[in-house]
């Protein structure tokens, strides 16, 4: 006889579909998502137990759909859903704290920080502003913004990236 499956909660569902919808739209606002991506993550959040008309339509738009009612209709969806969308500032600060242990995990290289406007990003801690002082512009401005030989630089950034992996994080809001 098989293991019998138990049915699961829905007040867990529910609980875990708010917070993937929550953690989406932080990283919907610190533009880590793609437009094209949002009709997913509403099925997914549908998955999860949530249920709100927005979800519902999102959910069956196609990929290719003008990004900007694919906007429209994601943030509806998370109104419906009772989730605010995060301060920009607020969303970039929770995107840098994920940044950190994926490149100490090596997957992304310093050469892939130094290619957005991480450096404009306003930071609360000193562990943040440790990282974000070592984020030039761009790869070739390393010797030239921070006075490091290209070696030099990615051993500091896996320092910093490394402090604020471990400290903690001030009120990100996301």
């Amino acid at each position: 006889m098989g293991a019998e499956e138990a049915t699961p909660d829905p007040a867990v569902l529910l609980q875990g579909g708010l917070t993937s919808l929550g953690e989406a739209a932080c990283r919907y606002r610190a533009d880590e998502i793609r437009p094209e991506e949002l009709p997913m993550i509403a099925a997914e959040a549908l998955a999860a137990g949530l249920d709100t008309p927005a979800l519902c339509e999102l959910a069956g738009w196609p990929r290719r759909a003008d990004p900007r009612d694919l906007r429209d209709a994601f943030e509806q969806a998370l109104a419906e859903s009772g989730i605010e969308l995060p301060d920009r500032d607020v969303a970039r600060r929770h995107a840098l704290r994920r940044l950190a242990p994926r490149l100490l995990d090596g997957e992304i290289t310093p050469a892939d920080l130094a290619r957005d406007d991480w450096w404009e990003t306003e930071t609360e801690t000193t562990a943040e502003r440790a990282f974000v002082a070592l984020l030039p512009p761009c790869e070739c401005c390393v010797e030239y913004t921070l006075g490091l030989a290209r070696s030099a630089w990615v051993a500091q950034l896996r320092i910093a990236a490394q402090a604020l992996t471990s400290s903690p994080a001030a009120h990100t809001g996301c």
